[in-house]
């Protein structure tokens, strides 16, 4: 290449790898149930069976782009014993608790790929009035943010029956992680404090299993979470409304979509940003750019580490040299054939390959990542890491 690149990027404490858009964008179920407060009901078992782990939620259709990925990070991360990482588009609240004939209605809406029903109250914990949600930990774990559903210690200890808290309701109560504490809803039960973390809920103190659930006599299915990830969300909502009656609200948790931007400039990008802008523009119009952003920093910290991978993968944007040989182009006024170590190369490819496997629609876009690198965790990471560059960047 003739000049180096700037990196121009966030550093690294500015932009972390942080969980995908249910970690904001559940913040509105907390604004929805504090309009209709929880309270502690007469206890009910369910009548429906708990659920056996969904399939993946983000799924590549058929023909929709490369059969070869991208290698880079293949492997999920140590203690990720989750199958799937699932997005939320939509949230359900009743407030005297969903039937098992609506939460089933739900699951059958056009669109509709996934369906978490969670019970909820407010009830006493160490004297204080806290907000509780009730849960199957093999389902929720799906639903929570990367960090959180990493954590296998953390489900060990829901799954055998302990409470877990967020880091704010723990530090306020006092909790030590193994003591014993006394919840008091319809009925007290003494519960060992299995730890603290993020559920991408604002203002859910305390997460219990169903078990516990139904012996607190928390309100059974007060909300549900539905991912429709190819489904209007005006279609949607209105489904969702003409199923529910007059009961309920309904809060969208789509977050905006990510910046795209059309417009291409005659010079040569000078730092890896502009690169990434001009890529997108040119390659695969209707991405947006910090798509690529969030692959290149996740891949190689922007051409920090080349590799090869494990796996054989090379270059800023690690390029198989099978899918190289397929994907590569030369751009940008670059000299001789097209070179995997040239970002003004890579990363034009690299959104060429991504608008092949469908990123040049929003309904596209999450299988389109799914093909550069076959893993979900993945997909959230740069979902989540092209947020943070949007938020920065603009």
């Amino acid at each position: 290449m003739s000049r180096p690149l700037r990196r121009g990027v966030p550093p690294p404490g500015a932009v972390g790898l942080r969980a995908w858009r249910a970690a904001a964008a559940l913040g509105a179920l907390t604004v929805a149930l504090a309009v209709v407060p929880l309270t502690a009901a007469p206890s009910q078992a369910s009548s429906r069976p708990p659920r056996a782990a969904p399939a993946l939620a983000v799924a590549v259709p058929p023909g929709a782009g490369p059969a070869s990925g991208l290698a880079g990070l293949q492997k999920p991360r140590k203690g990720a014993g989750f199958r799937q990482i699932i997005l939320p588009d939509l949230a359900v609240i009743e407030p005297h608790g969903l039937s098992v004939a609506q939460v089933a209605a739900l699951r059958k809406l056009r669109g509709v790929s996934d369906v978490l029903a969670i019970d909820g109250a407010s009830i006493k914990a160490r004297g204080r009035q806290v907000n509780v949600v009730g849960v199957n930990p093999q389902q929720f774990r799906s639903w929570t943010p990367l960090a959180t559903a990493s954590d296998q210690k953390l489900w060990t200890a829901l799954a055998g029956g302990a409470f877990v808290a967020s880091g704010d309701a723990g530090r306020q109560l006092g909790l030590r992680p193994g003591a014993r504490y006394q919840l008091t809803g319809a009925a007290s039960l003494t519960l060992p404090y299995g730890g603290a973390a993020s559920f991408g809920i604002a203002g859910v103190d305390l997460v219990v299993s169903t078990a516990a659930s139904a012996q607190l006599g928390l309100i059974h299915n007060v909300a549900a979470l539905i991912s429709a990830p190819g489904a209007a969300m005006t279609t949607l909502k209105g489904e969702v409304r003409h199923l529910l009656g007059r009961g309920g609200s309904v809060v969208s948790l789509r977050e905006p979509q990510l910046p795209v931007d059309a417009t291409t400039s005659p010079g040569k990008p000078s730092n890896y940003i502009e690169l990434f802008r001009e890529s997108a523009a040119r390659y695969c119009p209707g991405m947006s750019w910090t798509v690529l952003a969030a692959i290149g920093q996740i891949e190689s910290g922007d051409g920090a580490n080349v590799g090869p991978s494990s796996a054989g993968a090379v270059g800023p944007m690690q390029f198989l040299p099978s899918t190289w040989a397929e994907w590569g182009i030369t751009a940008f006024g670059e000299p001789g054939p097209p070179n995997v170590m040239d970002p003004y190369d890579a990363v034009p490819s690299a959104a060429r390959y991504l608008c092949a496997a469908g990123a040049g629609t929003p309904a596209g876009l999450p299988g389109a990542i799914f093909a550069y690198n076959h893993a979900t965790w993945y997909v959230a990471e740069v979902l989540a890491l092209a947020r943070e560059y949007a938020r920065l960047y603009g």
